[in-house]
């Protein structure tokens, strides 16, 4: 396997799935500088988490590689971009580098193709996905959601929920689509039943 060079945006909390998009403001001037960099070569940028909130804090192993797609350049020098997920990474060693973002070596992690769940599986998560959000009081389009196909619907749900960084990690590292699902209807589980905070009351998920 042939690894490759990655500018990273390390972010807590912020996980980005193959063929999804995610919204950044992009306002640190290091980070100002990696996109600039990024729109003059592939467009390309990872995001991963680090292990702890500090700063230069070691990296989980498992990212997701994202092209820049929708670009506002603002008059300041700040940027609000999509960033559309294309493959996930494995880290096999950060880049000692002069840039001010960090960078790493990684191996693309080739992904099973034509995932689906089992009717049974599918049924198990929708149904703790309607408990979870009555209990949280979020709003859901429900009827948009038994729309989706197998695969946005479970990556979708693991990229916005509000859990902590180490379960989103969990859920992005998992090996396949019914393993996803599995552990997400468990941490649907256990989260549903703390008490939600007040911020989450009045949230839309669609």
């Amino acid at each position: 396997m042939t690894s490759q060079r990655i500018s990273i945006f390390p972010l807590p909390g912020a996980v980005l799935y193959p063929g999804l998009q995610l919204p950044l403001h992009i306002f640190e001037p290091r980070y100002r500088a990696m996109v600039s960099d990024a729109l003059a070569r592939d467009r390309r940028i990872g995001m991963i988490q680090p292990q702890r909130p500090q700063e230069g804090a070691p990296l989980f192993d498992i990212g997701c590689l994202g092209r820049i797609g929708e670009v506002e350049a603002l008059e300041d020098g700040r940027f609000n971009i999509i960033l559309e997920g294309e493959v996930r990474f494995r880290v096999v060693r950060e880049l000692d580098v002069t840039t001010p973002f960090r960078q790493v070596d990684a191996d693309l992690i080739e992904e099973p193709r034509g995932q689906v769940l089992a009717a049974v599986e599918r049924a198990g998560f929708e149904r703790e996905a309607r408990r979870f959000a009555d209990a949280q009081g979020y709003a859901v389009d429900w009827d948009s959601v038994t729309r989706l196909d197998d695969a946005s619907l479970i990556n979708g749900v693991s990229q916005i929920v509000p859990f902590d960084p180490a379960s989103k990690q969990a859920l992005l590292e998992a090996r396949d689509l019914s393993a996803r699902c599995e552990l997400l209807v468990q941490l649907l589980q256990f989260f549903g039943h703390s008490d939600g905070d007040d911020d989450a009351v009045g949230t839309t998920l669609q």
